[in-house]
């Protein structure tokens, strides 16, 4: 296959790192290492794909004052970035707590991603797409769940994939409208967690089995497990290489773009789950959800 042109829509954030160098000391001080960086799992996974070859473009929302530095860095990172300015939220934000492990726990806000719409989308001018990637971060709010409903609609059984993203934001907001919003995706990519509040199962394999109901792909994310996939009546398992966790936000993000590189060229289904685990081991390797510029 050549190489193929995918659109990724959601979530642009802007990450704030904060890695402390002991136990939170409440009401206190606490010395950290502090860093900024550019994040969003939608926004992440456009610019991982971007790095491993792939033609994307992506569409977001911002507010009104970053869109031209954004654009610029996006174009920098080899994404061609279609951002609706908004002119009373806030480009999104976040903070990333990381512990000494790398795990990460996170305080949202979701600024101008909650307005995402349908309108934002100028479907004549953006470029045909081989593969749309959706992000489950927008089923938070109704209007980012009415965008999602009309790009289901415009794809019209073209092919499609959908990451729930956020466990949290699952439970909060009902398995419901995130099923409803993936429907008639061809592949999924929860992480175990995820999977749990979708399905309401523990067990990977039982996950797999509800999830495949649903799905022609089912890819489970599963951290330094690797990975396990159902496709049909067949189960794939990969596992992750080894590598030292400093900071593992956008390592599902990763672990998405470098499966979607290769499996949309045409590699068979192993290969592609190799690729993914290898880029998501890749991530973790250093602080931020993107790859380091070379």
């Amino acid at each position: 296959m050549s190489k193929p042109r995918v659109l990724v829509i959601g979530d642009m954030m802007q990450d704030v790192l904060v890695r402390p160098s002991g136990p939170i000391v409440a009401g206190s001080d606490r010395t950290a290492r502090i860093v900024l960086r550019p994040g969003g799992s939608a926004a992440n996974q456009a610019v991982w794909m971007a790095r491993y070859g792939v033609d994307v473009d992506f569409v977001a929302r911002v507010g009104r004052a970053d869109v031209t530095a954004l654009t610029r860095d996006f174009a920098e990172a080899g994404v061609s970035a279609h951002l609706a300015a908004d002119d009373e939220a806030q480009t999104g934000r976040l903070i990333v707590l990381l512990d000494p492990d790398g795990q990460r726990s996170f305080l949202t806000d979701r600024g101008a991603n909650e307005n995402l719409c349908a309108a934002d989308l100028d479907w004549k001018r953006l470029p045909n797409a081989d593969f749309v990637q959706l992000s489950g971060y927008s089923v938070v709010s109704p209007t980012t769940r009415a965008m999602m409903a009309d790009v289901r609609k415009r794809l019209s059984g073209s092919p499609f994939g959908f990451d729930p993203a956020s466990a949290g934001f699952i439970r909060e907001i009902g398995r419901e409208a995130f099923l409803e919003a993936s429907k008639g995706a061809s592949v999924i990519f929860p992480n175990e967690d995820e999977a749990e509040a979708l399905t309401g199962l523990a067990e990977p394999n039982a996950q797999l089995d509800a999830l495949a109901a649903l799905y022609p792909l089912v890819i489970l994310k599963r951290g330094v497990h690797g990975c396990r996939a159902r496709r049909g009546g067949e189960t794939f398992e990969v596992a992750a290489p080894q590598s030292e966790a400093i900071d593992t936000t956008g390592a599902g993000d990763a672990f998405v773009a470098g499966f979607l590189s290769a499996h949309l060229t045409g590699a068979p289904l192993a290969d592609s789950l190799r690729r993914a685990v290898a880029s998501g081991a890749d991530a973790v390797t250093a602080m931020g959800a993107r790859p380091t510029r070379r």
